[in-house]
């Protein structure tokens, strides 16, 4: 039976908070969304890419359901006032 794009999507979110644990601990394996079966990383940017990859396919599976995509922005901003 094939999954919803909302399970898909949740599986998805849950697999991200899964990667981003195994990051912040510093471990290379991680198991599955769905508790299937582990993945082991070779080094820290290795996740990181595998990161960038769930996070678009979160964007674009968000974006295909006709949800808005939430994007990450920085301003800066900067005043200043002289003594002269």
């Amino acid at each position: 039976m094939a999954d919803t794009p909302e399970q898909e999507l949740a599986k998805l979110r849950a697999q991200r908070v899964k990667l981003r644990a195994a990051m912040a601990s510093g471990v290379l394996t991680v198991e599955g969304a769905d508790n299937t079966g582990r993945v082991t990383y070779r080094s820290y940017d290795e996740m990181k890419k595998a990161l960038r990859d769930l996070d678009r396919d979160i964007a674009a599976l968000v974006a295909a359901t006709g949800g808005t995509v939430v994007r990450r922005t920085t301003q800066v901003v900067m005043t200043g006032r002289s003594g002269w």
